[in-house]
C-alpha cells in the first residue's frame, strides 16, 4: 500500500486516519474473497518516518492492544479472518516498539511480536524511534495455522527465523518497508532461504511508492508468498497497491520436513561457542 497523505498535507492524526481508511477497501475485499489470514505492511497506518529523526512521530504510537487493533478486530470477526496488524506501539513513556499484533478469526487478541533487530544506518534511524523487542519469538495458534512474525530488518538474521521454526511456526509473516537498492536483491534471497531451511511458508509484505519529505527512495512492493521448498508461489506488483492472495497446502510442511530433517539433524551442542559470542 502506498501513502495517500504525507507530512505537510495534514496532521499526524489525519495522515494516520487517511492511511487506515485507504486499507479498509482491500481488507473488506480480502474478507469477501474468503481470505483466512491477512497480514498488513510494517506500521501499516503511518508513513515510514524513520529516514528522519523527528520526535513528533512519537505521538503516532499507541497501546497494543489499543484503538487500532480494536478496530481491526472488528473486521477479523466480521470475516472470520485472522489478521496480523503491525503498528507503532507505546508501552509507556519512552518505551516505544515496532510491533505486530495477532488477532484470531473471532476477533480475539492473541498477542504480539516486537521487532528484535533494530537498524541504525543511513536512512534507517530506527533506534531513534524503537527499543529492541523483548518478547522473544512467539508463535500463535490461530484458527487456521500456527503463525510467527518477523519484521523487516529481522529477515537479515537467520537465528530468529530458525527459532520460529523450532517454536512450531507453520507460516511466518514478514511485514516490511524497504526501498530499491541492495535490499531488492536480498528481498528474494533471504526469505526463500528461511522458508527452505526451516520447512515453513512465508508471507513477505512490502509497501509501494515514494514518501515525502523523506525521499528515502522507492518502496518496491513485490510482496510474495514462498513455500517450504523455497519456491515463490505468488507475487504482487512492484508499483501499485495490491491485495495478494494465495492458497497454502499445510500438508507440504510435513512432506518437506520428512525429506529434510531440519530439526532432528541439528547439532546445537556444536553451536555453543557461537551463542557465547
Amino acid at each position: 500500500m502506498s501513502l495517500p497523505m504525507t507530512e505537510g498535507e495534514g496532521t499526524i492524526a489525519e495522515i494516520m486516519q487517511a492511511m487506515e481508511a485507504k486499507h479498509i477497501p482491500l481488507i473488506e475485499e480480502a474478507g469477501r474473497q474468503g481470505v483466512q489470514i491477512l497480514c498488513l505492511q510494517e506500521i501499516f497506518n503511518t508513513p515510514y518516518f524513520c529516514p528522519g529523526q523527528d520526535k513528533s512521530w512519537y505521538a503516532s504510537a499507541e497501546s497494543v492492544p489499543g484503538p487500532t487493533t480494536d478496530r481491526m478486530a472488528e473486521y477479523a470477526k466480521k470475516y472470520n479472518m485472522v489478521m496480523i496488524v503491525p503498528v507503532y506501539e507505546r508501552e509507556a513513556a519512552g518505551f516505544l516498539y515496532n510491533t505486530a499484533a495477532v488477532i484470531d478469526a473471532d476477533g480475539t487478541y492473541l498477542g504480539k511480536y516486537r521487532k528484535n533487530h533494530i537498524p541504525h544506518t543511513t536512512g534507517f534511524w530506527e533506534k531513534f524511534f524503537f527499543k529492541p523487542g523483548n518478547l522473544g519469538y512467539p508463535v500463535f495458534q490461530t484458527k487456521y495455522a500456527k503463525i510467527g512474525v518477523y519484521i523487516c530488518y529481522d529477515r537479515h538474521f537467520p537465528d530468529g527465523a530458525r527459532v520460529l521454526g523450532l517454536n512450531g511456526a507453520e507460516i511466518v509473516y514478514n511485514p516490511s518497508a524497504t526501498v530499491a537498492g541492495l535490499s531488492q536483491y536480498l528481498w528474494k534471497l533471504e526469505q526463500p532461504a528461511h522458508a527452505a531451511a526451516n520447512g515453513y511458508f512465508m508471507g513477505c509484505i512490502n509497501r509501494v511508492g515514494e514518501e515525502k519529505p523523506w525521499n528515502l527512495g522507492r518502496f518496491y512492493g513485490t510482496s510474495y508468498f514462498v513455500d517450504p521448498r523455497g519456491q515463490i508461489i505468488a507475487q504482487a506488483d512492484e508499483y501499485k497497491d495490491e491485495l495478494l492472495i494465495a492458497d497454502f497446502d499445510l500438508d507440504m510442511i510435513e512432506e518437506v520436513r520428512n525429506t529434510w530433517q531440519f530439526f532432528r539433524d541439528r547439532r546445537p551442542e556444536t553451536y555453543e561457542k557461537l551463542v557465547e559470542l
